[in-house]
């Protein structure tokens, strides 16, 4: 079978939904599907991506010539792509085309394409959002209303993020499945060498490890709140900090307000091949987001043999145990 994966989120942005894309591609492809992936052209700082690309699989990745507009999502072009993703349907001749995330605009794209050319779709959502709580969300809410009126079925990572979208986009339940993320777990293991020492060391430091793309919704305004006092009542906690985003400033300034330059590291954008080398450096996987559908992060921490402290929101309670 024929698959295209199609969102706005994808590799150089790091973050949960575009792993889960790659993750999905290469099994897929274990198992004897031929996969390509469609996303626009990145420029980002660092890394310019255009045109057909190859990632390791091999993974055909299609990054086409269309600007994104805010947060690495396109502008609606309702119509003008619907050339392009045809010609690369049919020269990869697909048979299933598989689009992820709500706030995607070439995934919305791709399932009304897909009604049209006579193929079947599967969408993936990835977040929570609102149920007409703003304004935001009861645009991105009828715009998710017509786009999965002509899916065939829909995956949600949780089943909290399941009920989520059946109310939110008015969805019948038996087209809603729920299939939670899973990590490799033979990639996320302990260093065995680190925890002998630590045992063998009475007075070790205590190291918080947070890794999350840095924003409002990771709840970056918590750790900014918090991390003084924890550092105020325990002087044998430092914190370790990995992933970029708008709100990095704010915990650099918190950082240079309370003095705290030897008490955090800062380690800016972390490929998620060295995720593992960073998480078994800590103690405690410290996760502050507003609002979770799942978060792969906690299975990968706690999979390295991390204690994981987290905010009780979406599907959280479902990865984490009740104590």
């Amino acid at each position: 079978m024929n698959i295209a994966l199609i969102s706005d989120f994808f590799y150089p942005r790091l973050g949960g939904v575009e792993m889960h894309i790659y993750s999905l591609a290469i099994c897929l492809r274990k198992q004897g599907h031929k996969v390509i992936i469609i996303t626009h052209a990145y420029n980002c700082k660092g890394s310019k991506r255009t045109g057909v690309r190859y990632l390791p699989g091999p993974i055909k990745v299609y990054y086409c010539p269309i600007i994104p507009m805010t947060d690495q999502d396109c502008l609606p072009t309702f119509c003008a792509t619907l050339p392009l993703f045809r010609y690369i349907w049919i020269r990869e001749a697909i048979d299933v085309v598989h689009s992820h995330q709500a706030t995607s605009t070439l995934a919305h794209e791709a399932i009304t394409y897909a009604a049209e050319l006579g193929l079947p779709s599967v969408y993936t959502d990835h977040s929570l959002f609102g149920v007409d709580d703003d304004l935001a969300s009861v645009i991105l809410n009828r715009v998710l209303k017509t786009s999965l009126s002509v899916v065939g079925a829909a995956i949600c990572v949780s089943h909290t993020c399941r009920e989520n979208l059946i109310l939110r986009a008015n969805m019948d339940p038996t087209l809603v499945h729920a299939v939670p993320n899973a990590i490799d777990a033979s990639k996320f293991e302990p260093d065995v060498k680190l925890v002998k020492e630590r045992v063998s060391i009475t007075q070790e430091r205590i190291k918080i490890v947070v890794i999350s793309r840095l924003v409002y919704r990771k709840g970056v305004d918590l750790l900014v709140g918090i991390i003084p006092r924890i550092c105020a009542q325990h002087s044998n906690v430092d914190f370790i900090i990995g992933g970029d985003g708008s709100k990095k400033l704010a915990l650099e300034e918190m950082v240079e307000r309370e003095r705290l330059q030897d008490r955090i590291e800062f380690l800016g954008s972390v490929p998620h091949s060295n995720v593992r080398n960073v998480l078994v450096r800590g103690h405690i996987f410290l996760n502050c987001s507003l609002t979770e559908s799942f978060c792969i992060a906690i299975l990968e921490a706690a999979s390295c043999g991390l204690f994981v402290v987290a905010t009780n929101v979406g599907g959280v309670p479902e990865v984490l145990p009740p104590e």
